[in-house]
């Protein structure tokens, strides 16, 4: 008999739960939990040989679900490849559970295989670890293992949402008999937790809404947020009937034509100085812009808010005045509601200086001119001049996923267009692994079109990830090949070392073709600036999964970002 009880309980509760999806990579060691979650019968079950890979498919769906997802490791080093997807879903508050196999704790330094210390091996990264009894004798511990689980796994989406980890030592036999059936306990106990929300009491929104009357310019900006169109709706409305500027990057997911979106190009210049807010509202996580956090840093309001659940006290700008712990949505939809209300009620207009807004938006559309206009008559063929000629050619609705490095900031830049929905990256902890494997996560459930822009680096750093045993069809990646890191070019420091090619860039001369021979995906490529429409038109028009790869110089590429970021410098 080789049916362990409480691990067929566990998935029992994880379905309970709310869980439906699973990402299982194979081992022997956790068997029992494989076979407890694919013989329930009704997750839906995702199979990925590399942990590292595996952990992000699994962060990009639950990305996208809200919902938690389980991932299953065998013993070993093998959890411990999970690391950067769990760092990176705390910090970006996605809900994971991992469940990892493991050695009896007495077998620890005794020369036995795929034996570690994997209790808390995710130390800081993680919001809760829990380590099941490997012997279920004791009623106690049955009861222990069963309260156990239910608190893992509500506890993953409790606010703020991240990674919790459950360790279970498993002894042998482990592999059920022939025909023996895994069925969960007749009395299996369920433990829901009641959601909450986080209201602000009348005392406080007096409080709010008084001092917000003392500042006569105020500007919104938007760090990483999830996609959500009543929020972009009453931000919207804010801007326009109050005169309130609101800025955001590309992962703030806030749409509509008054957004200022060019931020990262008059930033820096010399003419800022007039675009100093009275009040900062921030909402989301973080901001890749390192010109608006350098700009407030240099310029501080008066006064800052934060709006957000989070449990840190995060203040990159550095002039942090007062958090507020509720969601933007709840916050920008009662702060309109009640100002609204009381200017009816006063027959009055807002205080706000409209001039503020007019400034920001006319150095909003100066950059965005500069930016059309020098994009449109370069004449090489660049990671600039690829990128933007690609959403000028999207003529459907996409998904966006983005690598970090020069990606992203290419992406926070261009004008992406009206079919560019919503805009994922991987900004938790910006590393460059994992953007593949979370994309293909995002397109398994995400029923859209789905496109990953990404680094050379990046993609091979992460093509693990396209070792599944189905690849979407909705998936489509563009892949700038500039033969290694191109970002130290960019940035100060490495940029004027003699060691930059070798130790930074780390220059090579691979290439994506035989990586898409070897996962039957369709292949493009383009070298010549001449060629650049009909690749990318070909690539956009191929039915089901594709993958174009664009050939730029890391020296044209270096040139062509200075130049435009000098241009909007000085403006």
């Amino acid at each position: 008999m080789a049916i362990l009880q409480p691990l067929v309980d566990l998935a029992a509760i994880c379905y309970a739960q709310g869980v439906r999806h699973v990402v299982v990579s194979p081992g022997s060691r956790s068997a029992a939990l494989t076979l407890a979650f694919t013989r329930f019968g009704r997750f839906t079950i995702h199979v990925c040989m590399d942990e590292r890979s595996a952990g992000f498919i699994g962060l990009g769906i639950a990305q996208q679900t809200g919902v938690p997802v389980v991932l299953i490791c065998t013993s070993g080093s093998a959890v411990y490849n999970f690391a950067p997807a769990v760092s990176e879903a705390f910090f970006q508050h996605i809900p994971l559970l991992v469940i990892s196999a493991d050695r009896p704790k007495e077998w620890l330094h005794q020369y036995d295989g795929q034996t570690i210390y994997q209790n808390e091996i995710f130390g800081k990264h993680i919001k809760r670890s829990f380590e099941f009894s490997a012997d279920y004798g004791h009623a106690d511990v049955k009861w222990a293992i069963n309260r156990m689980s239910n608190e893992a796994v509500t506890l993953t989406s409790t606010v703020p949402m991240g990674p919790v980890h459950i360790n279970v030592p498993i002894r042998e036999p482990f592999y059920p008999a022939l025909g023996e059936e895994m069925l969960p306990s007749a009395d299996l106990k369920i433990i829901k937790r009641q959601p909450a929300e986080m209201i602000l009491a009348p005392e406080v929104w007096n409080a709010l809404l008084d001092e917000f009357e003392e500042y006569p310019k105020i500007l919104i900006a938007a760090g990483q947020n999830m996609p959500d169109h009543k929020l972009s709706e009453v931000l919207n409305k804010i801007s326009e009937e109050w005169d309130i500027p609101v800025l955001a990057d590309s992962i703030g997911n806030v749409s509509g034509v008054s957004i200022i979106r060019n931020h990262d190009l008059f930033l820096s210049s010399k003419n800022a100085e007039d675009l100093v807010p009275d009040l900062l509202i921030t909402f989301g996580l973080s901001f890749i812009s390192k010109d608006f956090k350098q700009f407030i840093r240099k310029n501080p309001p008066k006064a800052h808010w934060h709006i957000g659940e989070d449990a840190f006290l995060a203040d990159p700008t550095q002039s942090l005045t007062r958090t507020i712990p509720v969601s933007p949505d709840y916050f920008f939809k009662n702060l309109y509601e009640k100002i609204d209300y009381q200017l009816f009620i006063q027959n009055s207009d807002p205080e706000t200086d409209s001039s503020f807004l007019r400034k920001w938006s006319a150095k909003d559309l100066m950059s965005a001119q500069i930016k059309r206009d020098y994009c449109n008559n370069l004449p090489k063929l660049s990671d600039l001049t690829s990128l933007d000629s690609m959403f000028k050619y999207i003529d459907r609705v996409f998904q966006l996923h983005v690598a970090n490095s020069m990606s992203v900031r290419y992406i926070n830049l261009l004008d992406l267009g009206s079919n560019v929905r919503s805009v994922f990256c991987n900004r938790g902890t910006s590393g460059i692994d994992g953007c593949v494997s979370t994309a293909i996560g995002a397109a398994l459930v995400n029923e859209e079109e789905t496109l990953l822009v990404v680094g050379d680096v990046a993609f091979m750093y992460d093509r693990n990830g396209l070792l599944i045993n189905t690849l979407l069809q909705n998936l489509k990646i563009v892949v700038i090949n500039n033969a290694g890191g191109n970002i130290f070019r960019m940035i100060d420091g490495p940029s004027g070392l003699p060691e930059i090619e070798t130790y930074f860039e780390t220059r090579h001369a691979f290439s994506a073709r035989r990586t898409c021979e070897d996962s039957n995906i369709a292949y493009f490529s383009c070298k010549e600036f001449e060629a650049l429409e009909h690749s990318v038109k070909a690539f956009l028009e191929n039915k089901g999964i594709a993958l174009l790869e664009i050939f730029t110089d890391p020296y044209e590429n270096e040139t062509v970002w200075k130049e435009l970021r000098k241009l909007g410098r000085e403006q």
